[in-house]
C-alpha cells in the first residue's frame, strides 16, 4: 500500500506545519483559499468534507449503534474473524504506550476501540468510541475516513483534522481489503499524540493490515477443503465472508455466498442486482419493467425467478429470494453499488480502485442501462475534476477510456515534458489519430529554456 502523504512525519507534526494548518482554519472561516497551506491530500480532504459540514467548528461524532446492536453487528462482520491477530501485533502493544487502536468498518463506522485506557477515557469526550461514525462524512477529515476515502494508507497530524475538537490528535490509518474480491471490508487506525504519526507506526499498521489480509485468506482456504484435511477453524467461521455480486466488467455475473462463487447468466445476474439495490422488495411486475428492454410479463419474470432461486438453492440457500414480494433474505454487497456510493462520497480515487468496467456491459435492461451510465459518467468527471496524473493513467487503463479523445489529451497536458509515462499517452493519441481518423491534436510540451 503506498501511504498517502508527501510529507515526512516529522514534517507533518512539526510547529510550521501545524501553524500552516491553523492558518488555513483561520482561512476557511474568512472565505478565503486553502492553497498553499495544506498538504495536497488535506486540503482535498477538507473540500469533499465541506460538501457534508459546512462548519467545521459544528462538527461532532454521532452513535451509529446501541450496544445490542453493535455487538451483533460486529460478530457478524468479516473483520471479527481477524481480530485475533489485530489484537496480537497492534491492540497488547498498545495498552500502556499512549495511543489507540480503532478498527472500523467499510463505512467508516468503528467496531473497537482499544489501548491505553487513559487515552480511552480522553476520547470519549469526543466520541471517538465504538459504534460511532468517523467517515468523512459525519467528522470531516481525519485518517480512518479518508484513508477509505482514498483507499490508501493515510496520516493526518494535529490541525490538519477538519474539526477543530480533533485538533489535539493525530492518527494513522490504512483500509483492509476483501482478499477475494478486493473490495474494502474496513479500515485500522493508529490514534495519539505525535508518535501516531510516526514512520514506524505506519509501518506498523501496513503489516498488521497485510497480516490480517493474509489470515483471512488462510481462513477461506481451510473452510474450502475436504473435511478430513481441513484444520481446525474458529466457531463462527461464516463471519469469514460477506455475501457479494460483482457485475462490474462481466456479462455474467459472479456471486460470492458462504465461501464459494457461482457464476450467474446475464439475466440471473440482472435479476440479482436489481433485487439488491432494492432491499424492501419489488413485485414481478416492477421487475419486468426494470429488467426486461421490451414488454414482459409478470408469468415470464416469475419463471425466471423460479430457475434463479433453483440455482441459488444448490449452493446454500442463504441468498434464496422469498416473494411477494421478491426480496433477498439478507444484504448483498454488489461491487457497483460500492463504486457508486464511493462516488456520491467524493472517494473517486477509491472507487476507481474496485472499479472493473462498465456493469454488465452486454445487459439491454432498463435499469441495469441506467446505473451503468451513471457510473461511468460520474467516475470519468471524478477523475478528470481530480487533475491528478495517476488517477488518469489509471483510468486510462480501462477498455472504455480506449476512444476517449477528451481523457488521453487532459492526461498529456497534465504530465510534466519529460516525463516516461507521457510517451506511452502520446503514442495512443497518435494511433487514434493515424488508424481511427480521430483529429486529437497533440500539442508540444513547453519545455523550460526553449525558444
Amino acid at each position: 500500500m503506498t501511504p498517502s502523504r508527501s510529507s515526512s512525519p516529522e514534517e507533518l507534526t512539526s510547529r510550521s506545519a501545524q501553524q500552516r494548518a491553523f492558518a488555513a482554519h483561520e482561512a476557511l472561516g474568512q472565505g478565503d483559499s486553502l492553497d498553499g497551506n495544506l498538504r495536497r491530500i488535506v486540503r482535498d480532504s477538507w473540500l469533499r468534507s465541506l460538501t457534508h459540514l459546512p462548519d467545521p467548528d459544528a462538527v461532532a461524532a454521532s452513535l451509529f449503534y446501541s450496544e445490542d446492536e453493535l455487538e451483533a453487528y460486529r460478530q457478524s462482520h468479516p473483520l471479527a474473524a481477524v481480530m485475533p491477530v489485530i489484537n496480537r501485533l497492534l491492540v497488547q502493544p498498545s495498552a500502556d504506550s499512549g495511543l489507540l487502536v480503532a478498527v472500523g468498518d467499510e463505512n467508516g463506522r468503528l467496531l473497537w476501540v482499544d489501548g491505553d485506557r487513559e487515552l480511552r477515557r480522553r476520547a470519549e469526550g469526543m466520541l471517538f468510541v465504538a459504534g460511532a461514525d468517523w467517515s468523512e462524512a459525519a467528522v470531516g477529515t481525519s485518517a480512518p475516513g479518508t484513508a477509505l476515502a482514498l483507499g490508501a494508507s493515510v496520516q493526518i497530524a494535529g490541525a490538519e483534522h477538519f474539526s477543530p475538537q480533533v485538533h489535539p490528535w493525530s492518527c494513522t490509518a490504512v483500509p483492509l481489503h476483501d482478499p477475494d474480491s478486493g473490495t474494502v471490508l474496513g479500515v485500522v487506525d493508529i490514534t495519539g499524540t505525535s508518535d501516531a504519526v510516526a514512520a514506524n507506526t505506519l509501518s506498523l499498521v501496513e503489516a498488521t493490515v497485510a497480516a490480517a489480509e493474509a489470515q483471512l485468506s488462510i481462513h477461506r482456504l481451510q473452510s474450502r477443503l475436504p473435511k478430513a484435511r481441513r484444520a481446525p477453524v474458529p466457531p463462527k467461521s461464516s463471519v469469514l465472508y460477506r455475501d457479494s455480486l460483482q457485475i462490474l466488467g462481466t456479462d455474467h455475473g459472479v456471486v460470492h455466498v458462504g465461501g464459494r462463487s457461482i457464476q450467474l447468466s446475464l439475466r440471473h445476474a440482472e435479476l440479482l442486482a436489481l433485487l439488491a439495490l432494492h432491499p424492501t422488495g419489488v413485485t414481478a411486475e416492477q421487475l419486468a419493467l426494470m429488467a426486461y428492454p421490451e414488454h414482459a410479463s409478470g408469468t415470464t419474470v416469475r419463471a425466471e425467478m423460479l430457475r434463479l432461486r433453483k440455482v441459488l438453492a444448490k449452493h446454500g440457500g442463504s441468498l434464496v429470494p422469498s416473494s411477494r414480494p421478491y426480496r433477498l433474505p439478507t444484504d448483498l454487497v454488489v461491487d457497483a453499488v460500492q463504486v457508486l456510493n464511493y462516488l456520491h462520497r467524493g472517494a473517486h480515487r477509491l472507487a476507481l480502485g474496485i472499479y472493473r468496467g462498465p456493469v454488465l456491459p452486454r445487459s439491454q435492461a432498463p435499469a441495469i442501462l441506467r446505473l451503468r451510465s451513471e457510473i461511468s459518467t460520474l467516475l470519468r468527471e471524478a477523475v478528470l475534476n481530480d487533475a491528478a496524473p495517476d488517477a488518469l493513467l489509471q483510468y486510462l487503463q480501462l477498455p472504455e477510456a480506449e476512444y476517449d479523445v477528451g481523457a488521453w489529451t487532459t492526461a498529456l497536458k497534465l504530465l510534466p515534458a519529460r516525463s516516461p509515462r507521457r510517451a506511452a499517452v502520446v503514442a495512443h493519441l497518435e494511433w487514434m489519430d493515424r488508424e481511427l481518423g480521430i483529429e486529437v491534436g497533440i500539442a508540444e510540451p513547453d519545455v523550460p529554456g526553449r525558444a
